[in-house]
């Protein structure tokens, strides 16, 4: 990977790490990571986008790294999570960015456009597709539907009982979401037993990472957790509500820049999703969705190729670099 910078900036109330790589003369792209991610996971289409004229902005998020992790569940909405991103705009300059997330960055990602629409000017997300705001917050839905039965989101609501089991052996943790998530199967997600049973303990630890995740990467993941926990990273799943009162001005918008969706063939998200990809174009009319073959959900790293063929002249199109 060509080398970065990492800065450290005080922003919406917080420090957020930032991992600063290309040409100081090229054009801003945000790239946002999900969970449990960190920012290493883009070191892929971070050398890409830096040998073709970018400048990269890779920000390890709220609650994770050497960013700043709030105790407080209501300091992680959408909204917050977005207005850090958008006072790190404000605090490099950025009038016009790129913005690009995975997994749950892709949501923030995806709000940025609405809320940006000047700024923003193009879009990514991947791995997770935008439906528009629902008519009732998603997490009711799952208690509905899930009910008496394992969910992994369900079983993440309450404060203080996922971080323990995902911290009490984070190498293991980490081996068991990367091959878990690899996989079409989304048994890991919601699974055929009682609901207040613990996520992991079930399952074999596979014992290394999978191959498109090197022992140097690993270590990076590893570090991440280790510095940070996971309260903040879960802290993400216990906004639903808040997040969709917190949306209510948004609801009915529609992402009117340039957009593109990326999705593994084999990520479980595509099943539990496939209803909101179908109807996307009807929320984001001028979006390019791809499917990437015999991929799972950790797209950019798992077939960075691919990804970037796809990422690279999509900006290259409507927003290049110089």
């Amino acid at each position: 990977m060509r080398q970065s910078e990492q800065q450290l900036i005080n922003v919406n109330g917080i420090d957020l790490s930032v991992h600063v790589a290309g040409p100081a003369s090229g054009r801003p792209v945000w790239l946002l990571h999900g969970f449990p991610e960190c920012w290493y996971s883009w070191r892929h289409q971070i050398s890409a986008l830096a040998a073709q004229g970018f400048r990269v902005f890779a920000p390890e998020m709220r609650g994770y790294g050497a960013s700043s992790a709030p105790e407080a569940v209501e300091a992680y909405d959408l909204i917050t999570l977005c207005a850090d991103i958008q006072s790190a705009m404000n605090h490099y300059g950025h009038e016009q960015v790129a913005m690009i997330g995975h997994d749950w960055g892709a949501p923030v990602a995806w709000h940025l456009a609405l809320l940006e629409p000047a700024r923003v000017k193009v879009v990514c997300g991947m791995s997770v597709p935008f439906g528009g705001r629902p008519r009732q917050p998603a997490i009711n839905m799952m208690r509905d539907a899930y009910k008496g039965k394992f969910h992994y989101i369900l079983y993440f609501q309450t404060p203080g009982l996922a971080e323990a089991e995902l911290a009490a052996d984070i190498p293991r943790t980490m081996r068991l979401m990367m091959h878990g998530l690899s996989s079409q199967d989304s048994g890991s997600l919601v699974q055929d037993k009682p609901a207040d049973a613990d996520w992991l303990s079930d399952y074999q630890d596979p014992g290394s990472p999978p191959a498109w995740c090197s022992d140097e990467a690993f270590e990076v993941y590893v570090k991440t957790f280790e510095q940070s926990g996971f309260r903040g990273p879960v802290n993400w799943y216990r906004n639903f509500e808040r997040n969709w009162e917190r949306t209510e001005a948004l609801a009915g918008r529609q992402i009117e820049q340039p957009a593109l969706f990326l999705i593994g063939d084999r990520d479980p998200v595509g099943t539990l999703e496939a209803y909101t990809i179908k109807k996307m174009p009807g929320v984001v009319p001028k979006v390019e969705q791809h499917v990437i073959g015999d991929c799972g959900h950790w797209i950019q790293a798992e077939k960075p190729d691919e990804v970037n063929s796809h990422l690279l002249p999509f900006l290259e199109r409507h927003f290049p670099a110089n």
